[in-house]
């Protein structure tokens, strides 16, 4: 039976209810966020571990144990070391595109099922790996899973949800990779006390948890009423799922629009060339800019390296990795209130709130850096504890705005016939963007030094006045009208013109 309370969209005229249909099914297809976070977690994690790098990576633990004279800046700077971390998103990047055409093809539930399944491999290769291409081929697989999750939880997230409630559960994405990477902080935090050095397998083999999860979970899996319109010219079917999905009969506006984007949909044969036509151009620049934005926040120097960061400055190998659980909890409770807020408040004030407080922690904490960090040595106990609270603030500041609308304004911003496409681009320019800054940010640390902290939030400020100038608020409007948004837009209403073929469309 379908509970849940009545919504009328805002920008439309859809009826619904949030139902524990509804519900239940977007938990079960964000497990896809937390075989994400947990990688997130675990891969920083594991490189700060002694039995680790002593085993793969012999000559950083070398370096890092014996070499006195080398900078602190410069202890973990190691291209094999780095592209352990990487090597998931080229993988993740390649699987993007193949997950884009099954997403359109068979439907979200085959590709969430993929996923699934392609994590759960990797997971069990890396718990077992006895040298350090074994590892890098189980990070492969893992990217696998991830890029296929990436590209079909949002959008089936996005279409699931009633409009007017669309942002907070498509922020249960990002919620859920937080509590991923919580769990792997928790994890390594546990497994770096087993002696023997081998706690490290235990971390990378848990893994097989939240993918075993997701893969039984998306067997039972419906599909969304977008996809089934889109597959299929039974429509009967797609009703009573959209009657479902709802919790009520009277659907018939909604599935009016869903038809009618299935309709032009259908009459695509190359998504990939649609969305480079004019008319397209906001989506398509959002659809970059965002992931890229996204990325060079900073929040994966946080994300990877934290128990790298937090050692440079002299704290033990627990300390470190206790540090690392605190700004996991910090981000898991900033993602939910985002979850909370953001379909009252709107997704440009969090973006803009969240853009100032990353931008003044990050200056904080380069400060600090500059000024009680050499290359020698380390800082005092109030000074790594001052620089802990600082992350603390600008991890806030991430998990409430560019975390979780990182995810949510793409995914909400595609008409259906470039949907896959648009989501595919995303991932791709998120991926692109996350195996950069893997690869190179222990380099950007070395030569940088604090000075990376000043690098990112220079972006930071790009960004916010990106999203102040150029970002037209979403919320509550359906996702079949969502072209209305760009039309009424001071800079994008001049890009997207109605063509001279489609006279009718000049009425107001």
């Amino acid at each position: 039976m379908a509970v849940g309370f009545a919504v009328t969209s805002h920008g439309g005229h859809y009826n619904g209810r949030i139902t524990l249909f509804v519900v239940l099914s977007c938990m079960m297809a964000s497990m896809g966020g937390v075989i994400f976070g947990y990688d997130i977690g675990i891969s920083g994690g594991v490189t700060s571990m002694d039995g680790f790098l002593k085993k793969f990576f012999p000559e950083v633990y070398k370096r890092m144990k014996e070499d006195t004279k080398i900078s602190n800046y410069c202890k973990f700077d190691s291209q094999l070391l780095t592209s352990f971390t990487s090597s998931m998103y080229i993988a993740g990047l390649v699987a993007s595109f193949v997950a884009s055409w099954i997403t359109k093809k068979f439907g979200r539930k085959p590709t969430i099922l993929g996923g699934g399944a392609a994590f759960l491999i990797g997971s069990a290769l890396g718990g077992a790996a006895f040298n350090v291409y074994m590892v890098i081929l189980g990070r492969i697989l893992l990217g696998v899973g991830v890029g296929f999750a990436n590209q079909a939880v949002p959008l089936y997230l996005s279409e699931m949800a009633p409009p007017r409630y669309r942002g907070g559960i498509n922020n249960g994405f990002q919620f859920s990779l937080g509590v991923g990477a919580l769990l792997a902080n928790l994890i390594n935090f546990g497994t770096e006390k087993i002696k023997g050095g081998w706690g490290w397998r235990v971390s990378l083999a848990l893994a097989a948890v939240p993918a075993s999860i997701l893969t039984l979970g998306a067997l039972f899996l419906p599909e969304t009423p977008n996809s089934l319109i889109q597959r299929s010219k039974d429509y009967g079917k797609a009703e009573l799922m959209l009657q479902r999905v709802r919790g009520t009969n009277d659907v018939q506006a909604e599935l009016d629009d869903l038809v009618k984007a299935s309709s032009l949909a259908k009459t695509i044969n190359d998504p990939f060339k649609k969305i480079l036509q004019r008319k397209y151009r906001p989506q398509l620049v959002m659809a970059i800019a965002i992931p890229f934005f996204q990325q060079v926040t900073g929040i994966n120097v946080i994300g990877f390296y934290a128990p790298v960061l937090f050692r440079a400055i002299g704290l033990g190998v627990s300390a470190s990795l206790l540090s690392v659980v605190v700004i996991g909890v910090v981000s898991t409770g900033s993602t939910f209130i985002s979850m909370l807020i953001v379909d009252k408040l709107g997704r440009r004030v969090l973006f803009l709130v969240g853009g100032i407080q990353m931008l003044v922690s990050q200056i904080m904490v380069g400060g600090i850096m500059a000024a009680e960090l050499g290359d020698h040595g380390g800082v005092s106990k109030v000074y790594a504890f001052l620089v802990l609270l600082l992350i603390c603030v600008y991890v806030a500041g991430f998990g409430w705005s560019w975390g979780p609308l990182g995810w949510l304004v793409p995914s909400e911003i595609f008409p259906l016939e470039i949907r896959s496409a648009g989501q595919s681009i995303t991932v791709a320019v998120n991926f692109i963007f996350t195996f950069i800054v893997a690869q190179t940010v222990l380099s950007m640390l070395c030569h940088l030094k604090s000075g990376i902290f000043f690098f990112f939030g220079g972006w930071v400020v790009l960004m916010t006045a990106f999203v102040y100038y150029l970002l037209p608020e979403t919320k509550s409007m359906p996702i079949e009208q969502m072209d209305r948004v760009w039309k009424e837009h001071w800079f994008w209403k001049r890009i997207v013109v109605e063509e001279p073929s489609n006279p009718k469309m000049e009425t107001a």
